[in-house]
C-alpha cells in the first residue's frame, strides 16, 4: 500500500483522475516517485537470452531519447494546462491532513499491481508506459467510432451522459469530444508510431524502433497483461484546445466496477472531466499551487454532483446518490501539500453533498443554474467544505 499512497496522487486519477485532471511531467525513473519498493514477490527473472535482446533494442534507441522525450512533455505543458507544473504553494495550516487514504478502489489497485517487480516498475516507469495511451488517445487519434470500455461495455452509457451534459450546461460544446484510452494501443505497432510521431514528433525510424521495444516489453513481462493491466489506463483526463478531449480509461472504469460501482462510475467521471471542461472554457483553470489544484477537483465534484441530482440532469435516486457520494470519497487524497492535491476524502464528499442538497433543495426544480452561477455559490460555500 505504500506504494500506492504516493502512486496515486500522481496518477491521471487525478484522475486522475485519473479520477485527475492534470498530469506531472517527471518521467525520469531515477527520479519518479512511482517507483516500487524492491517486492518480497519477485517473480522469475528474464533468461539471459531475452534479457540480451532488451538491452540490445534499448541500446538502438538514441542516445538522447530519454532528454528528447522529457524535451516534448515540457513543450506539451506550455499548452496544455493537463501537463503544466504547478508551484507548490503554503498551505493553511490549520488545514487537519488526518484522513483515511486506504478506500476500497486504492486496494483493489493495489491488489492488482502484487506481482509488479522493482524491475517492472523500472520499465514502466523508463518507458512511461502509463502515458502512452493517454498520449495516444488525447492527441493523436481521431473521435470516430469512439468505444468505452475494454470491450465496449460503457459505449451507450458514457455517449448518452456525453449529450446530456451538454444539454444541462448549456456552455459551448461543440468542440468537446470524449474518447476511451485503451492498454490495446501499447500492442498496436502502428497506432504507436502514430503516436510517437505526432505527439512526441520522433521521426519515422526512432518511432518505429521505439514501438518495436514496447511490443517487446509486453512479450517479456506476462505483469503488463499484453497491455491491458488497468494501472496503465487508470485515468481521466480533460484537454483544452480545438477540439478540447476527455479522455476516460479502461483501466479506471474496470477498477470502480469491481469495488461495485459499475453501474454509476461512468456517469460520475465524465460528469467530474466536464466540469474541467467548463473550467477550460470560462478561464477557471488558471493558477498555481495545491491551494488552487485543490479548488479546482472540488469544484469540478461539485459540478458533477449538481447534474447527477438535479431532476433535470441525471436525476438519480437517493440510492445511485449515495453511490457517487462514495465515489467522490474514493477520489479524493491525504496530500495537502502535493501540488496535485485533490482535497480530501471527505472533502470531496462535502463539496458532492453540498451540490446535491443544492439540487434537490431548490424551490424551482426545474431551474438549471448557469455554470457561473454555480461558481460563484461554490467559490462561497469553499471555505466550509475545507473545514471537513
Amino acid at each position: 500500500m505504500k506504494t500506492l499512497k504516493l502512486l496515486l496522487t500522481l496518477i491521471i486519477i487525478a484522475f486522475v483522475t485519473v479520477t485527475g485532471c492534470k498530469e506531472d511531467s517527471r518521467i525520469a525513473p531515477d527520479t519518479s516517485p512511482l517507483r516500487s519498493q524492491p517486492s518480497a514477490r519477485q517473480s522469475a527473472r528474464l533468461s539471459p537470452e531475452l534479457k540480451a535482446k532488451l538491452d540490445k533494442m534499448r541500446a538502438a534507441l538514441p542516445a538522447d531519447f530519454q532528454k528528447r522525450l522529457e524535451q516534448q512533455v515540457s513543450k506539451l505543458s506550455k499548452h496544455q494546462p493537463p501537463y503544466r507544473k504547478r508551484t507548490p504553494g503554503t498551505l493553511n495550516t490549520a488545514e487537519s491532513v488526518s484522513c483515511d487514504f486506504n478506500p476500497p478502489i486504492n486496494q483493489w489497485l493495489d491488489s492488482e499491481l502484487a506481482n509488479w517487480t522493482e524491475e517492472v516498475w523500472l520499465h514502466a516507469n523508463w518507458n512511461v508506459l502509463y502515458w502512452l495511451p493517454l498520449w495516444s488517445a488525447g492527441f493523436s487519434t481521431n473521435s470516430e467510432n469512439e468505444y468505452f470500455g475494454r470491450h465496449g461495455e460503457y459505449t451507450q452509457l458514457i455517449t448518452k451522459t456525453s449529450k446530456d451534459l451538454k444539454r444541462f450546461w448549456g456552455i459551448e460544446s461543440d468542440q468537446i469530444e470524449v474518447v476511451g484510452a485503451h492498454g490495446s494501443v501499447l500492442r498496436d505497432r502502428e497506432a504507436l508510431i502514430n503516436m510517437y510521431m505526432t505527439v512526441l514528433q520522433f521521426d519515422e525510424a526512432t518511432a518505429g524502433s521505439t514501438a518495436d521495444y514496447i511490443l517487446a516489453l509486453l512479450t517479456a513481462y506476462p505483469q503488463f497483461r499484453n497491455g491491458d493491466h488497468p494501472f496503465l489506463t487508470f485515468f481521466t483526463m480533460s484537454f483544452g484546445g480545438t477540439p478540447s478531449r476527455t479522455v476516460i480509461g479502461d483501466g479506471v472504469l474496470e477498477g470502480f466496477a469491481a469495488i461495485g460501482y459499475g453501474d454509476v462510475a461512468p456517469q460520475v467521471l465524465l460528469a467530474h472531466e466536464f466540469g474541467h471542461q467548463i473550467q477550460i472554457q470560462s478561464g477557471q483553470y488558471e493558477g498555481n499551487g495545491p491551494e488552487f489544484v485543490r479548488m479546482q477537483e472540488l469544484m469540478a465534484s461539485a459540478y458533477a454532483a449538481y447534474y447527477l441530482s438535479h431532476a433535470r440532469g441525471a436525476a438519480m435516486q437517493w440510492k445511485r446518490v449515495q453511490q457517487f457520494l462514495q465515489i467522490f470519497y474514493n477520489i479524493g487524497d491525504c496530500y495537502p501539500d502535493y501540488y496535485q492535491h485533490r482535497g480530501t476524502p471527505t472533502q470531496q464528499m462535502a463539496a458532492a453533498e453540498w451540490a446535491y442538497n443544492l439540487a434537490n433543495d431548490a424551490q424551482k426544480q426545474g431551474h438549471i443554474l448557469t455554470a457561473q452561477e454555480f461558481a460563484t455559490l461554490f467559490e462561497a460555500q469553499l471555505p466550509l467544505i475545507l473545514q471537513q
